[in-house]
C-alpha cells in the first residue's frame, strides 16, 4: 500500500530501520535489512516477509513490476527523499531501493536439508562477504544447502545478504556449533569430506556422490579436531580430501616464465648465471650492500 513521502532523516520509521544494521537490533526484532532490486525480489520470490519497501523517487522513471506487485499485494512502499533515503541506504552502492524484512538465522532442526544431495559444512567464516559468497558459490554449484559453524557471522546481515546476491533466500542455510553439526552428519548418515591441504586426493578426483557433506575449515586454524575425534569414535566416516592444489609464489612464476620464453633471433644469448649468483651472494656484492655475515673472516682474506 501507499504510504505519505519522507523528507526528514530523523522520522523515526527511517530511523528504526536505519538501527537494523546494528546485529543486537536485528536479534530483538528478528527484522533485517535488503539492499538492491535483485535481492528484495528474490526474498519476495521464497516467501519471506516485506514489511517496508524505501525507494528513492529520482531513481525509478517508472516502477519496477516486482515493486508493483509488492504494493498490490498489501506491503508498505514508502517513497523517502534525499536525506531520509540516504539515511538507510548502503553508502554509495545503492539501488534506490530497501526493504525491511522478516528474517533471521535457523538452526539445524529448524532447516529442511535434501538428503539426496550434497551440503557444505564451513567453520569459521567470520566476514559476512564471505559467507554471501560461499552462498553464491554454493546456489551456482546446485548444492542442497550450507552449515555454518562456529557462529561467526549472522546469516541476516544486510552484508550477507547483498554478497550472496539474494541467495541467501533461497539455499538452505543453518546456523550450528561443531557438535551439533557433526551429530547431524552422524544421524543422517553423510559421509565428511574434509577440503585439507594432506588430502590424499586432489580435489578434482575425489568421490562426492551419495549422501556427502563436504567440510572446510577456517581460513586460521583449518578443520576443527573434533571431527577427527568423531571419526576415530566410529560416529562417522571422514575422508581426507580433497587437497588443494600447491600455491606457489608470483617469483616462482616469474623464473619459470624466464625459462619457458624462446629466445629471440639476432638477440643478445642469455648470460649463464653461476651459483654465486643464483645463491644471491653475486648480486649483493655487485650493487655494494653485502653485510658482513657474507664476508670471509679477516684470517680468511689473509690467506688469499
Amino acid at each position: 500500500m501507499p504510504s505519505e513521502p519522507i523528507t526528514s532523516a530523523s522520522n523515526p520509521r527511517i530511523l528504526a530501520a536505519a538501527r537494523l544494521r546494528d546485529g543486537r537490533q536485528r536479534r530483538d526484532t528478528g527484522l533485517s535489512l535488503v539492499d538492491g532490486q535483485r535481492e528484495i525480489a528474490r526474498a519476495a520470490a521464497a516467501g519471506v516477509e516485506i514489511v517496508e519497501v524505501f525507494i528513492d523517487p529520482a531513481a525509478f522513471a517508472t516502477p519496477p513490476a516486482w515493486l508493483a506487485r509488492l504494493e498490490a499485494g498489501g506491503t508498505r512502499v514508502t517513497p523517502a527523499h534525499g536525506a531520509a533515503f540516504a539515511k538507510v541506504a548502503f553508502g554509495d552502492r545503492n539501488e534506490g531501493c530497501v526493504a525491511v524484512v522478516r528474517f533471521s538465522g535457523r538452526t539445524l532442526d529448524e532447516t529442511p536439508l535434501p538428503a539426496d544431495r550434497p551440503v557444505l559444512v564451513v567453520e569459521g567464516v567470520e566476514k559476512p562477504g564471505n559467507l554471501g559468497a560461499i552462498l553464491r558459490t554454493a546456489d551456482a554449484a546446485g548444492l542442497g544447502g550450507v552449515i555454518a559453524c562456529g557462529g561467526g557471522t549472522d546469516p541476516a546481515n544486510p552484508a550477507t545478504i547483498r554478497a550472496s546476491l539474494g541467495t541467501v533466500f533461497s539455499v538452505p542455510l543453518a546456523t550450528a556449533t561443531t557438535a551439533a553439526a557433526i551429530g547431524w552428519c552422524a544421524a543422517h548418515g553423510r559421509r565428511v569430506v574434509a577440503a585439507t591441504p594432506t588430502g590424499a586426493a586432489l580435489w578434482h578426483a575425489a568421490d562426492l556422490t551419495g549422501p556427502v557433506a563436504l567440510l572446510l575449515g577456517s581460513e586460521a586454524h583449518g578443520i576443527d579436531p573434533a571431527w577427527a575425534a568423531a571419526a576415530a569414535a566410529g560416529r562417522l566416516t571422514l575422508v581426507r580430501g580433497p587437497r588443494p592444489p600447491r600455491r606457489r609464489s608470483h617469483s616462482h612464476w616469474r623464473r619459470a616464465l624466464a625459462r619457458r620464453r624462446p629466445h629471440r633471433p639476432g638477440g643478445a644469448a642469455p648470460r649463464e648465471r653461476g651459483p654465486r649468483y643464483r645463491s644471491g651472494l653475486g648480486r649483493r656484492r655487485r650493487r655494494g650492500t653485502a653485510d658482513a655475515r657474507h664476508r670471509p673472516p679477516p684470517d680468511a682474506r689473509r690467506r688469499r
